[in-house]
């Protein structure tokens, strides 16, 4: 690996194996199932809010507590597939989001959806806690850095196309019923990857030399996950807003003290020292947050502006949102030829550019004639998506070559929890900022300028992130070169992932 971070292209002629295709085909279609939903429904709310009557507590409720629920599974989840093993965990929690869909497409009052909205989030977050391990589990080397490619892209593009996929349902059967089939896609799909799950991934192999769960640090995550995602799933006003704030910096306070505590008594706490000491994996956890968060807020007011200000229909909106997935998927075929070249400049310099599209969409709802907005707006989705293709897999795979194998379920849900925070904290924010600026109802062109403002100012902080992350990889590997004492080398490349040469 170079001083760059550098992490090259792999070599055309190591390819799968069956079994290993198969088990690549498993988490891809579970990890599609599982993200593409929350997309999905984005495009689907106006219609659902006139189906159920729904207040806008529940709205709020039904959009954001997916997320709430999804972080809490994750860590849990991810500790116990490290102890236990990941197989029946993984077709346990599909099971669980696919039962649950056919309840929220059947639903009749806003409650009863809210209530199966939390349940489908808790198992779309135990399925994705065992896909990251999995794949760190079965492949090594430049086979894991494709996998594990292969698996960001996939969200990526889950969360690109689920604008388009629901602005079609709505347009072919209606709103009353469009609602619904989106939540009724879940199903077929949801049965055949838990059939397919329960024949080929491999069989459960739990760890003999860290089989203790550390209950405590378990329960102390999913506190510290409550306590910072539930005030933007609803707002408790400025006093319950400073009550949460003190009560995370207590757990988090009350989390550490356990974790070394645990350590010190000769067991292997709930967060491996490596990934706490690491300063890479730390800022890349930061760049992914940034960039979840910006990202999905932004496609989130994108969607209300087209519709609400612009008076697009849902197939409409959907479509000036359709060459963002696109684009995601051609950048992300080649991101790893990039970043052979110019190592984790690339990350650097893909979300710079998301930052500038974020920026000039705000500008142009400013200035742009109505009649064209639509077609520069979809211009911008372009060039966005292509952004977030070249970054996406990349900085994930540089975030989790610093995690050692036996965390490899852990560090993944940590990096998976930051996001789902971002993305519960950027949801909750910027549709508040859209919506009081819209002054009651009109003046959508200032409230979404101010809201891809911010979505902009978030991407900036990643790009900073990402700056500073690139550095403390250098220091941290010339540390390792040098032989200095405590420096731990990177984990993938103690395992054979790809390494400059």
């Amino acid at each position: 690996m170079s001083a760059t971070g550098a992490i090259p292209a792999p070599p055309v002629k190591e390819k799968f194996d069956a079994a290993g295709r198969r088990v690549l085909l498993v988490c891809v279609a579970g990890g599609f199932t599982t993200l593409i939903d929350q997309s999905v429904l984005n495009t689907s709310i106006p219609a659902l809010r006139e189906s159920l009557h729904a207040q806008p507590a529940h709205l709020q409720w039904i959009v954001a507590g997916y997320s709430l629920a999804f972080g809490l599974a994750l860590i849990p989840g991810g500790r116990l597939g490290d102890v236990r093993g990941r197989k029946w965990f993984f077709v346990g929690g599909l099971a669980l989001f696919t039962v649950v869909s056919l309840l929220s497409a059947t639903a009749t009052e806003p409650w009863l959806l809210v209530a199966s909205r939390l349940l489908q989030g808790a198992g779309a977050g135990l399925v994705n806690s065992q896909m990251i391990g999995t794949l760190q589990d079965v492949f090594q080397g430049q086979l894991r850095a494709r996998a594990l490619g292969m698996y960001a892209v996939t969200g990526g593009l889950a969360f690109a196309l689920g604008p388009p996929v629901g602005g079609a349902v709505l347009a072919a059967v209606g709103p009353e019923h469009g609602w619904r089939l989106t939540f009724l896609l879940n199903v077929p799909f949801g049965l055949a990857t838990v059939l397919l799950a329960a024949r080929h991934l491999p069989r459960p192999r739990p760890s003999s030399r860290h089989a203790d769960l550390d209950l405590v640090g378990l329960l102390l995550v999913a506190a510290l996950t409550l306590v910072l995602m539930l005030p933007f799933v609803q707002p408790p006003g400025w006093a319950g807003g400073l009550g949460f704030a003190a009560a995370a910096v207590v757990l988090l306070g009350a989390l550490a003290g356990w974790q070394r505590r645990y350590a010190r008594a000769g067991r292997h706490p709930l967060i491996h020292p490596a990934l706490t000491r690491s300063a890479p994996y730390a800022l890349g956890t930061a760049v992914a947050m940034a960039q979840f968060g910006s990202s999905l807020a932004a496609g989130l007011v994108l969607t209300m502006f087209l519709q609400d200000g612009l008076g697009l229909s849902p197939l409409g909106a959907a479509l000036v949102a359709l060459p963002s997935a696109v684009a995601m998927g051609f950048a992300s075929a080649f991101s790893w030829r990039v970043v052979q070249r110019f190592g984790r400049r690339t990350v650097t310099a893909g979300m710079t550019g998301s930052a500038l599209v974020m920026l000039a969409g705000g500008l142009l709802a400013l200035r742009a004639p109505a009649g064209t907005l639509p077609w520069l707006l979809a211009l911008l989705q372009l060039l966005g998506g292509a952004s977030i293709g070249l970054m996406g897999a990349p900085n994930q795979a540089f975030v989790l070559r610093h995690a050692p194998a036996e965390a490899a379920g852990v560090s993944g849900a940590i990096l998976q929890m930051a996001q789902r925070i971002a993305a519960a904290v950027g949801v909750s924010a910027l549709s508040g900022v859209y919506l009081r600026a819209t002054g009651g109802g009109g003046r959508h062109r200032e409230a979404y300028a101010w809201a891809s403002g911010v979505c902009a100012a978030l991407a900036a902080l990643a790009v900073l992130a990402s700056v500073l992350a690139g550095r403390a990889t250098a220091r941290a590997e010339a540390a390792a070169a040098a032989g200095a004492p405590g420096a731990p080398a990177p984990g993938p490349v103690r395992e054979g992932t790809p390494a400059s040469g």
